[in-house]
């Protein structure tokens, strides 16, 4: 059997197919993004009889119904969706939702006698030459003669010719509801992978789907189990995480969902200013599926929705209602204010004050699943926390979830899921992925680069936070506030010093082991000097107890200062030739602090 089949269908039967269900648009409350214009060329692409390209549907995998018949799903549709809102929108009339969530009409006006489309504008509606509003001509109670007519004796055209000719162009515009799109349909038996590289294959711009959006596309084409529902949860809460000002534009919008308990659920995050872990809908339907179904593979999920058993490959009705039913409780609990306030904490308790200290958004994806999870298990709440901290650090230090994380993501949640001691993977995973030779050579190694970002320098940081470090010879204010709003990153040999000197390649100026945090005004005053030049009058500033650097007194607090930001011995009396053995140390130092900080989780 082939894979796919292609046809044609007339816009006016597409458009009817929508509408009766036949085929799903996933969610119709998403914002339409295209602005007015392509609108317009789209609609002028169909007058000209001009191809407008293919939609894809993908055919649901057969279900055995309550009777013991068998029924094929609602077609799903994977590729074309703006452009079927716009053809609804400028045929049909029907409002979309844009990007700011507010409804808007896109009206496409027409000027017959040069047969010319515009967006409308208040100077289309006041000429007398422009049809201001094409969906005027496809209302099924639209008089095309009497149109016609009336058209004629406003721009004055009393010849039979004129006539003649301008019925005809409202004719052909008319028309377009008849034109036909390119229709290809994906066979039912094809699984999640093999539609996910089809369409890659077909669509000669490379836009790649996500697994996460086919398993939203099957969420939301279901109403007999509330998909459609749990599709807003996602959105609606992703929405209001990133623009909680669209409250009321998501409210007035969408008054019926406004009213549901479910809506009430993810409300307190309007009021919600923190920005260290902001999921999408990919993250939050990830972490659902995961700790809920103990699986990490999204593809498993649509085969669930589906009502696939995978021991027999069969596909039953019963299993489709309760995973619909399961992944909404899970998407409930992802959502859940308690839960995710909680999480927040966690990761403020290790250090993670801002999002930027953690590069891979699925650390924090694992981190909140593990963290349901083992909730949901009823373990000791402080066992929990224990293990979620020590494993969001464990794996940014050894890049678990780096790349493509499914595979990892299954693994993991199977065993922290069936061992009756969490614990006791985490220990295993530490002893083979975090053992002495780690922090004493490849954490050092690791330290060795020029990336700002590097994961390893954002767990030295957060170690800097945990411990209430101050900023570099800085008594007064701590690495924290500095990371929030008021620190500068330093090079403690400064970058000008060392490019004079002969160093000029970035990847050795630049390297993190020459970053500390540390206050504008102690920045500006450090200037270009070399440590042993700026370090000799933080020294003379202390003995005569004037103009103290930071608010540092004395040696002891000088000595602790240097401690904490890993400097290493005798970098007061450090210059260009020590640069190499500067670095060297410094790492040491980093590891070693990391190590701590680790240790201390425990």
């Amino acid at each position: 059997m082939s894979n796919y089949d292609v046809n044609n269908i007339a816009v006016s039967s597409l458009l009817a197919s929508i509408k009766n269900g036949e085929i799903a648009i996933p969610e119709i409350q998403r914002p339409f993004v295209w602005d007015s214009t392509k609108v317009r060329d789209l609609i002028d692409s169909l007058y000209q009889n001009y191809p407008v390209g293919y939609i894809i549907v993908w055919q649901n995998p057969d279900v055995r119904l309550k009777d013991g018949t068998m029924s094929i799903g609602k077609k799903v549709l994977i590729d074309g969706q703006q452009r079927i809102t716009a053809l609804t929108a400028a045929i049909v009339g029907q409002e979309v939702v844009g990007s700011d969530y507010k409804k808007k009409r896109i009206v496409i006006a027409f000027n017959p006698l040069e047969e010319q489309f515009d967006v409308a504008t208040p100077a289309t509606s006041n000429d007398v030459k422009y049809i201001s509003d094409i969906s005027e001509i496809f209302n099924p109670s639209c008089d095309v003669y009497g149109f016609v007519e009336d058209y004629c004796e406003k721009n004055g055209l009393e010849i039979k010719e004129e006539k003649s000719k301008i019925s005809k162009v409202i004719t052909r515009l008319k028309s377009i509801e008849n034109n036909n799109l390119g229709v290809i349909n994906l066979s039912h038996e094809l699984d999640i992978e093999q539609v996910t590289d089809i369409f890659i294959r077909i669509n000669s711009k490379g836009v790649v789907l996500s697994q996460a959006d086919f398993a939203m596309s099957k969420i939301s084409s279901n109403e007999i189990y509330g998909g459609n529902i749990t599709r807003k949860i996602i959105d609606y809460f992703c929405h209001l995480m990133q623009s909680p000002a669209d409250y009321e534009l998501i409210k007035n919008n969408d008054v019926e969902f406004s009213t549901t308990s479910e809506f009430d659920k993810i409300k307190w995050v309007v009021k919600e200013n923190e920005d260290i872990y902001v999921p999408d809908y990919t993250d939050v339907l990830r972490v659902a599926f995961t700790y809920k179904f103990v699986r990490g593979r999204l593809s498993d999920l649509v085969a669930l929705l589906s009502g696939r058993d995978f021991e027999t490959r069969e596909f039953r009705d019963e299993i489709a209602e309760t995973s619909f039913e399961e992944l909404r409780d899970a998407v409930l609990s992802v959502v859940n204010e308690t839960n995710f306030k909680r999480y927040l904490m966690i990761l403020k308790s290790i250090g993670i004050e801002k999002a930027s200290l953690v590069r891979s958004q699925n650390v924090l994806n694992f981190g909140y699943t593990l963290f349901i999870g083992l909730r949901s298990r009823g373990i000791d709440s402080n066992v929990i926390e224990k293990t979620v901290r020590r494993w969001l650090v464990a794996t940014m230090l050894t890049g678990r979830y780096s790349g493509s994380p499914e595979s990892s993501f299954d693994y993991d949640i199977k065993r922290f899921m069936f061992l009756d001691n969490p614990l006791e993977y985490l220990e295993q995973y530490e002893a083979g992925s975090l053992s002495d030779a780690f922090w004493e050579h490849s954490l050092v190694d690791h330290l060795n680069t020029s990336v700002a970002s590097s994961p390893y320098y954002n767990v030295f940081l957060m170690a800097q936070v945990n411990a209430h470090d101050k900023g570099f010879l800085s008594e007064q204010i701590e690495i924290k506030t500095m990371l929030e709003e008021r620190g500068d990153i330093h090079h403690l040999f400064p970058k000008k010093y060392l490019m004079k000197n002969g160093i000029t390649n970035k990847s050795l100026y630049n390297q993190i082991a020459n970053y500390a945090y540390l206050q504008t005004e102690i920045n500006i005053k450090i200037g270009d000097d070399a440590p042993n030049e700026y370090m000799s009058m933080v020294l003379g500033q202390i003995e005569t107890g004037q103009g103290v650097y930071g608010g540092i007194t004395n040696m002891v607090e000088l000595k602790k200062n240097l401690e904490m930001n890993c400097i290493p011995e005798g970098f007061e009396s450090m210059t260009i030739d020590d640069y190499p053995r500067f670095l060297d140390a410094r790492r040491k130092l980093m590891a070693k602090k990391i190590k701590a900080y680790y240790e201390s989780l425990k």
